[in-house]
């Protein structure tokens, strides 16, 4: 199957994969049929990429380091809980008798069980799941990233599930920041920008004093956007007085962020992400944490079309796990987009090739 961006898909196309909706729910099964008024109905929903029947990559085998059951279920229980609190009858006190670390126990230990089971598994988080709201998929996504960085970086089964709680309510203070800042389709201006960055400190103080919530935990939602040389907020501190906890989940909030499509911005390709985050290294970020972060995830997901610096274009159809950024290619147009014969490029081995474009418009597409 092919990976593909929804603008590039064409009705009479067949999904390769189910599309779920943020309640666990299945919207549309594997096979069907795409129309136009499907196509737009998925865009709305906030679906950025589609997996595709292709004969020539049928053979690609998606090995999800967290299931599709789990991830749902996780959306869906963020999505609840976080409705909870955003209503205005909520209170502090009631905040409290939620005991979201009760809801959020199971959650956490499924995501560190899907992880631990499948630690050879390379990242691959695409956005194939329909939400009514960028915060909660956000959040899901982050525990993910955050989870598998601490499992690679050697944390124990107790440092995991801290770091995994904190990571998936790193932005619980946005809750209770006003909704028409916080979805505002279009530039913030500096004051609503100085009421979103409240959301750190009204995190930490949800959290801090929830029964069973490690104070660490908390202390991600409060540190998450500091940064290494005292540029970030809310108390501009630096270097090792930023917990690495909150070092990590900072990497992977950031990353997602970008890499994620919004109402002002279109989503930056998962490469174009991760140059970002190197430029920042060794000054808002830790450099040895953004190397792991690149080691870790797949930046050129499986089924995705490149093109290659010979000007050839391909899908991508197995990752190199030394060298995540340098994949397997099989080769389906020669330089002038006409088909060919497929063939495959190792690029950790054809070190003279690259690929210099990603997620490329190309002929028969129904092939």
């Amino acid at each position: 199957m092919l990976l593909l961006p929804l603008k590039l898909c064409k009705p009479g196309m067949r999904l390769g994969r189910p599309i779920f909706s943020d309640d666990g729910l299945v919207l549309l099964n594997e096979r069907m049929e795409l129309t136009d008024p499907l196509i737009k109905r998925l865009a709305q929903f906030g679906i950025q990429f589609l997996y595709v029947e292709d004969s020539r990559t049928d053979d690609i085998v998606m090995n999800d380091i967290v299931s599709q059951e789990t991830r749902s279920r996780a959306v869906s229980e963020v999505r609840t809980q976080f409705r909870k609190i955003m209503s205005e009858e909520t209170t502090r006190k009631s905040i409290n008798a939620m005991r979201l670390d009760v809801s959020f126990k199971s959650v956490v230990n499924s995501i560190l069980d899907d992880i631990t089971s499948n630690s050879d598994t390379m990242m691959m988080l695409v956005n194939i799941t329909a939400s009514d709201h960028y915060l909660f998929q956000h959040s899901v996504d982050v525990c993910i990233y955050s989870t598998v960085l601490g499992q690679a970086y050697g944390y124990s089964r107790d440092e995991l599930y801290n770091l995994s709680l904190g990571a998936l309510l790193h932005d619980i203070g946005k809750t209770q920041l006003p909704q028409d800042v916080l979805l505002k389709p279009g530039r913030l201006t500096p004051d609503e920008f100085n009421i979103v960055k409240m959301h750190t400190t009204l995190g930490y103080q949800l959290l801090k004093d929830l029964p069973n919530v490690p104070l660490l935990s908390a202390h991600v939602a409060f540190q998450h956007h500091e940064r290494l040389d005292g540029s970030g907020y809310p108390r501009a501190i630096a270097g090792d007085k930023i917990h690495e906890y909150a070092q990590w989940v900072g990497i992977a909030d950031v990353y997602d962020a970008m890499t994620s499509h919004r109402v002002y911005r279109k989503a930056m390709l998962p490469h174009e992400a991760m140059e970002m985050l190197f430029i920042g290294a060794g000054t808002a970020f830790d450099k040895n944490k953004v190397e792991l972060f690149r080691d870790k995830v797949s930046i050129y997901p499986l089924g995705m079309i490149v093109k290659l610096s010979t000007g050839e274009i391909g899908a991508v159809v197995d990752i190199n796990s030394s060298t995540p950024y340098r994949p397997i290619v099989r080769v389906l147009y020669d330089e002038n987009r006409q088909p060919i014969s497929p063939y495959e490029v190792d690029l950790s081995k054809a070190s003279s090739v690259t690929i210099t474009e990603a997620n490329v418009a190309f002929e028969d597409q129904s092939a």
